[in-house]
């Protein structure tokens, strides 16, 4: 598993994977930095962070994920070298798995960009202009466990995007069920039954009320990981993509 992992990698080095994982953070951080400018008066760090982390789950995060496994799919479906891999004596799910490992692992690096980036920008900001720096404690631990949240929320979304983008052969079907969700996501933020959309989980982590967090975190983490099972499983068991 440890050489398909490598390989992997080293796949998505020579990919725009990584520069997707930096470009998503740094937007929202860009945003931050000048809106902050834009202000008069000084505002709490809570205010920044979760603004920040909002625009993350609701739309950069969904959006990414999309991207991210469109192109990770595309590696193996533009030069057709899916029956070269299948032929490796390797397990056909490791192949999957490692894939998925991947995904999972560059959508958590973001997740912690997020945090780092737009705490950079906003003592950037704040150097600038020192009238306004935030006010208020800065809450690293609350922040980061936040953003675990919904990195576990998202895993359903993550799932069902990874699947579909594996499954068929043309870049389309998976934009357009991210572009799909993502929308329904936004016309349905106030609905109750929003919260059972895969692409609204993430940001229902920032809601009041506890049962949507429970009930999105639960359904996102859970349903998340047995999607990422039976990924594994069907795609292996395929003969052909």
């Amino acid at each position: 598993m440890l050489a398909v992992l490598s390989v992997e990698i080293r796949k998505l080095n020579r990919s725009l994977a990584a520069l997707l994982a930096v470009a998503a953070p740094t937007l929202i951080a860009v945003f931050v930095f000048f809106n902050m400018l834009r202000g008069k008066q000084p505002a709490p760090w809570d205010m920044w962070m979760t603004s920040a982390m909002g625009i993350w789950a609701f739309f950069m995060l969904p959006m990414s994920v999309t991207a991210l496994t469109a192109l990770v799919a595309h590696m193996e479906h533009g030069p057709r070298s899916w029956d070269h891999l299948r032929a490796l004596p390797v397990a056909r799910w490791k192949i999957y798995a490692g894939k998925a490992a991947c995904v999972l692992a560059l959508v958590a690096a973001m997740s912690a960009a997020v945090l780092g980036l737009t705490w950079a920008a906003v003592e950037l900001a704040a150097a600038i202009k020192p009238q306004l720096r935030p006010t208020g404690p800065f809450e690293l631990a609350g922040y980061a466990r936040t953003l675990a949240m919904m990195f576990a929320a998202a895993l359903l979304l993550i799932a069902v995007q990874l699947w579909t983008a594996l499954r068929f052969a043309s870049f389309v079907p998976g934009l357009a069920v991210g572009i799909g969700g993502t929308f329904f996501a936004v016309v349905a933020t106030s609905a109750k039954q929003g919260v059972v959309l895969p692409w609204q989980m993430p940001v229902n982590m920032l809601a009041t009320e506890a049962w949507r967090v429970n009930t999105a975190l639960g359904l996102g983490a859970g349903l998340g990981a047995v999607a990422l099972v039976l990924l594994v499983l069907h795609l292996s068991r395929r003969e052909v993509l």
